[in-house]
């Protein structure tokens, strides 16, 4: 069994149907063609069903984490995950827009991408700017996901002790210091 040099957070979503079915579906089907690049599934989550936001602006979603290993790169794992999303027909034409599937590299192997400078003013960027700007390079780990029960609920399912690299706070932290109503939308399927 061959052993890989890094590990990886991955979340996991969707709200539209795809040729897989419904986003649960979708998710599982997601998982299984992951498993067919050169990477080993370590952990899945739970799925849970997450309210769509804002309120009434579609389905609801269902969400997932998932740990994986490989020799890729960050970047090339990222380019594996955009290559997964297109085999479900995801679309990037709406920043936090309705989908088909969403594969968000969250965490690689404790590393801080590009660099802390950036880093931290995508951390620190107002709630209008984030709706508005997309970064045009990967951030790790990924700016919003200590604030994003949607992330955090799964993540505490398979790493709870899991620390961010940056915040120095476990997973088990990050989502203890969340508005109780940002958790218990969260809902195992």
């Amino acid at each position: 069994m061959t052993e890989f040099r890094s590990n990886a957070l991955i979340a996991l979503g969707g709200n539209l149907p795809t040729c897989a079915g419904m986003p649960h579906q979708t998710l599982v089907a997601a998982v299984c063609a992951l498993s067919k690049y050169d990477l080993r599934l370590r952990a899945v989550s739970r799925f849970f069903h997450t309210p769509c936001f804002p309120a009434g602006a579609g389905p609801d979603y269902v969400n997932a984490v998932i740990e994986i290993s490989s020799d890729l790169s960050a970047e090339g794992l990222l380019t594996v995950l955009h290559e997964v999303e297109a085999q479900f027909a995801r679309v990037r034409d709406q920043r936090w827009g309705m989908r088909t599937l969403d594969l968000d590299l969250i965490a690689f192997a404790g590393q801080i991408l590009p660099d802390r400078e950036t880093y931290a003013r995508w951390l620190e960027l107002p709630l209008a700017e984030q709706m508005r700007e997309s970064p045009e390079q990967l951030i790790l780990p990924h700016p919003r996901l200590q604030d994003r029960g949607f992330v955090l609920v799964p993540l505490c399912d398979i790493a709870p002790d899991w620390v961010h690299p940056v915040l120095g706070l476990s997973a088990r932290e990050m989502l203890a210091g969340l508005p109780n109503e940002a958790v218990v939308e969260v809902q195992p399927i």
